[in-house]
């Protein structure tokens, strides 16, 4: 499944730019939007965008990535989230969704700054997408001033089960996640099937009270692997001892 590639950015040809040969535009992020400045002055964001094709890179091989369609994100409260249905062309001129089905059954993306070497693009099917749909759009602010970006990371290392921090998932797709935090992006549903599971920082758990996926790994086993989780797995792991220990964002889940 992809969740997000970093793709270099060579061309943007967009249906309505003229067809006489033109520098090509600069290309930028804003929020989940492409920004194109072209040569004439004209600056034309991803609505403007439908039928752009992106010449990128993705696993070291050129890919072609047509713009097919935009529209806002129904669930986003911001208005600033916009989903892309985004195509790729292969060999014999085929066009295919990019991305696959997230839970929702969406199959769209969209581009984040990914720092100065391109740009992130990640499906909504991602946990990096997931994230920032959940609220933690990590190129701005909450509601109290406090950073999002520290909190879309912790979010990310959630959503796959990166207890140890180390980019190495102990989940697995379509687990059921309450998550929350202290500063009102998501408050807890306080099912009564669910139980406190951890509590995260952009490295990973602080401490596991229980494991997602018991067919995955063990609390011993997690132990072993994370220097920094001996001694903070089970009972002692609530969510005042995560919190004690810098927790940022804290879940409940099926124990």
């Amino acid at each position: 499944m992809r969740r997000s590639i970093l793709i270099l950015l060579a061309l943007l040809c967009a249906a309505a730019a003229p067809a006489t040969a033109q520098p090509a535009p600069r290309v930028t992020v804003e929020g989940t939007e492409f920004v194109a400045s072209l040569a004439d002055g004209r600056v034309l964001r991803s609505r403007e965008l439908m039928g752009a094709v992106l010449d990128a890179r993705f696993a070291g091989r050129p890919v072609r990535i047509r713009i097919a369609s935009v529209e806002p994100d129904p669930d986003d409260r911001s208005g600033t989230v916009w989903l892309h249905t985004l195509e790729q062309t292969d060999a014999d001129g085929a066009r295919t969704n990019f991305c696959t089905a997230g839970p929702d059954g969406r199959r769209q993306g969209f581009p984040l700054e990914g720092g100065p070497n391109g740009i992130e693009l990640s499906c909504t099917s991602g946990a990096i997408a997931k994230c920032v749909r959940f609220g933690y759009r990590r190129w701005t602010a909450a509601a109290d001033g406090t950073a999002l970006a520290p909190l879309h990371t912790a979010c990310v290392r959630m959503v796959r089960g990166d207890y140890g921090g180390a980019d190495r998932p102990w989940t697995k797709d379509g687990m059921r996640i309450d998550m929350y935090d202290d500063h009102g992006v998501q408050r807890p549903d306080n099912s009564p099937e669910d139980v406190f599971e951890a509590g995260w920082t952009p490295k990973g758990a602080v401490c596991v009270h229980h494991v997602r996926v018991k067919q995955n790994t063990t609390l011993a086993q997690l132990e072993a692997l994370y220097p920094a989780l001996r001694g903070r797995t089970g009972a002692i792991c609530t969510e005042a001892f995560a919190r004690a220990h810098g927790a940022v964002l804290f879940n409940r889940s099926r124990p």
